[in-house]
């Protein structure tokens, strides 16, 4: 015991453990918490925990609530993120930015559901089924046909780590699955966006 307890000292002081950063431990009920969606769509939900690197290499773990439909998908993402140490920002259901989806991109996080209309529109947005997620809005923004981009002071630029590319691993996995990602849309692009209609 005691030489068990020397070797995780000794693995503590050489910054050699794998115990990740917290970034999100809500339960089910919290992670919902405050919601306006109908019974059936939050009865069709999920937590799901993921661990990912951020730009320091540090592990992290964070959060997502997504329909159970889809949540496979996303942990598996989160695996290839995790193994070519693609950095994520944060993952921290959005009900901790009071379900501000402005205040949530502001703060460089990715998350899922949200039950919210699509900006600018009366339909209701895939997030609200639980079937999109955004990832790294700063890195990865919406950049509207007249020039306008969101969040504000984000930047698109495929060589700052963390930006998807059509190249990007997780964006042909994901894409192999029958995700759609903004990045591919005409009108706009919306490169932190993925969702599985």
């Amino acid at each position: 015991m005691k030489i068990t307890t020397i070797f995780i000292a000794i693995l503590f002081l050489y910054g050699l453990n794998t115990t990740s950063i917290k970034d999100s431990s809500l339960t089910f009920e919290q992670s919902i918490a405050g919601t306006k969606a109908p019974k059936s769509i939050i009865d069709s939900l999920e937590i799901v925990n993921v661990e990912y690197y951020d730009a320091d290499g540090k592990l992290r773990s964070g959060q997502f609530v997504l329909n159970i439909a889809v949540a496979q998908d996303v942990k598996e993402a989160f695996e290839i993120l995790k193994k070519t140490k693609f950095p994520v920002a944060k993952a921290i259901p959005i009900v901790e930015f009071d379900w501000d989806d402005n205040a949530s991109m502001n703060a460089n996080n990715s998350s899922a559901f949200n039950y919210r209309f699509i900006a600018g529109t009366e339909r209701l947005s895939h997030h609200a089924a639980g079937r999109a997620i955004d990832i790294n809005p700063m890195q990865n923004p919406v950049i509207y046909g007249d020039g306008k981009i969101s969040p504000k002071g984000a930047k698109y630029n495929p060589k700052v780590p963390g930006t998807f590319t059509t190249d990007s691993e997780v964006v042909k996995f994901l894409k192999s699955r029958g995700w759609r990602w903004g990045g591919d849309w005409t009108s706009l692009k919306d490169y932190h966006h993925f969702d599985k209609p």
